[in-house]
């Protein structure tokens, strides 16, 4: 049972990364607070697996997804403020991690204006969560020394140093990527990474449907668009995943069927 604020005190919101989809991965901090939640705010990618943990809460779903409708910002903002001020205990539940591109700065300084206490809890963000399911490591000590998490949709303007980060050495953690995919191929290309540089796109890290498709740089949208990759899905780009890629590139030809022969064909 919660327990009550004093009246006319305001509540507390939590800014909570719900992980990639497996409940598993949920932090232990993150599975009490839903279970003290009065509201929970739920964004489209936390996994309703999650909400098993907060049946006591009023559950209310502001997704934010590319190509649909969308909850907008502004009013999130004023949802969470509202609930705080009326006394409640809110969780604002996000896919991954709070802090990767999940609009918390703009959550915060809502809360900080409106004199809203809040805390931030983080997740797992489904980039390393792609490279957990492929038994991949980010960084190489001969390849990569570094890790780069970018988003391939950026604000309304905004230019991203691609030629910059293609020219850094360091593994690339694209999200949002799938629907930009030939963009983001001649922007790498553009920038002097080679085309042959492996890539790997991993749809529903840690979910029971997840799944990956192994290319390069050069083919990779012809390849996802073969295989009929959706979103979400994260790109891994860069050399510290070629052996792996390769490992799982010969995986995926070895489970295509041969191609008939002329006269198994007429037959």
């Amino acid at each position: 049972m919660n327990t009550p604020h004093p009246p006319g005190k305001p509540g507390n919101v939590f800014l909570v990364g719900a992980g990639p989809g497996d409940i598993e991965l949920l932090t232990l901090k993150a599975a009490r607070l839903l279970a003290l939640a009065d509201v929970v705010l739920v964004d489209d990618l936390a996994g309703s697996e999650v909400l098993t943990l907060c049946p006591q809460a009023r559950v209310v779903h502001v997704g934010k997804r590319g190509g649909c409708s969308s909850t907008p910002q502004s009013f999130i903002e004023r949802l969470l403020v509202r609930e705080a001020q009326a006394g409640h205990t809110v969780v604002r539940l996000k896919g991954g991690d709070v802090s990767l591109f999940g609009r918390a700065s703009e959550e915060i300084a809502a809360l900080e204006t409106a004199g809203i206490a809040f805390e931030v809890v983080p997740g797992v963000t489904a980039g390393l969560a792609a490279a957990a399911t492929l038994k991949s490591s980010l960084t190489h000590r001969d390849h990569a020394h570094g890790v780069a998490f970018i988003t391939a949709h950026g604000a309304e303007g905004a230019e991203i140093p691609w030629q910059a980060l293609a020219q850094s050495a360091l593994t690339l953690v694209v999200y949002m990527g799938v629907a930009r995919a030939a963009s983001l191929r001649a922007s790498l290309l553009a920038g002097g990474m080679s085309a042959d540089t492996p890539v790997i796109a991993v749809q529903n890290a840690s979910r029971d449907n997840e799944r990956s498709v192994c290319s390069t740089l050069r083919a990779m949208e012809a390849d996802f668009a073969a295989h009929a990759l959706q979103s979400p899905a994260v790109l891994v780009i860069g050399e510290a995943v070629r052996e792996r890629a390769q490992q799982l590139a010969d995986e995926q030809m070895s489970r295509v069927p041969p191609a008939a022969s002329p006269r198994q064909a007429q037959a």
